[in-house]
């Protein structure tokens, strides 16, 4: 499962609002979200649908089970993922989320979504986070290991009502990556992002 991303500019203020939940919404946000996928150059392509549909394809092909795309905020959704995978005749469903951290407000989202499509319909395991197993540590310090230059992680803010232990898990991906990097004191962790509201 995936956050989802509209595949044109015109689909944005409708993603938008989907992910606002039918709060209110000001113009000068929405010209600025907009803006913003045109800087992408989404009218080509959605990046980020296009690294959910390769990592869909590489589990696919490492599991050898079918694997399913479900998005929290676009197409496809997350219920005709279920759909789809019910259709199989699965008895059992695994969702994991293209997001390492857990948080209550993100994580338990997708999986309450989940359920509900799901009905009863087939056992559920759901894998809730993943920011500290092996491979993913790996793949990450790798990426930074034997540079000079001082490594900052990053990742997106939540609202602290709904985030949980969100920073805490963070610091310690961060701090293990750095730790098989051998970065040192050379990195520091910075949320990238912070709504209009503060």
């Amino acid at each position: 499962m995936a956050y989802g991303s509209p595949e044109r500019l015109e689909d944005v203020p409708a993603y938008y609002a989907d992910i606002r939940g039918g709060r209110p919404i000001k113009p000068e946000r929405v010209e600025e979200l907009v803006e913003r996928y045109r800087r992408l150059g989404i009218e080509d392509g959605s990046p980020l649908n296009a690294i959910t549909e390769a990592t869909r394809v590489a589990l696919e092909r490492e599991l050898g089970i079918p694997v399913f795309t479900g998005m929290k905020h676009w197409t496809p959704r997350i219920a005709e993922a279920v759909a789809q995978a019910l259709g199989t005749g699965a008895s059992t469903l695994v969702g994991l989320v293209l997001a390492p951290h857990y948080s209550p407000l993100s994580i338990a989202g997708y999986r309450r979504q989940l359920e509900a499509a799901l009905g009863g319909g087939a056992e559920l395991a759901f894998v809730e986070r993943w920011g500290t197993e092996p491979g993913f540590l790996d793949l990450l310090a790798d990426r930074v290991r034997g540079t000079d230059a001082h490594v900052v992680f990053t990742a997106h803010s939540l609202p602290v009502e709904g985030a949980g232990d969100y920073e805490e898990q963070l610091l310690e991906t961060s701090a293990a990556v750095a730790e098989r990097a051998v970065l040192g004191d050379r990195w520091s962790f910075s949320f990238q992002s912070e709504s209009p509201t503060g």
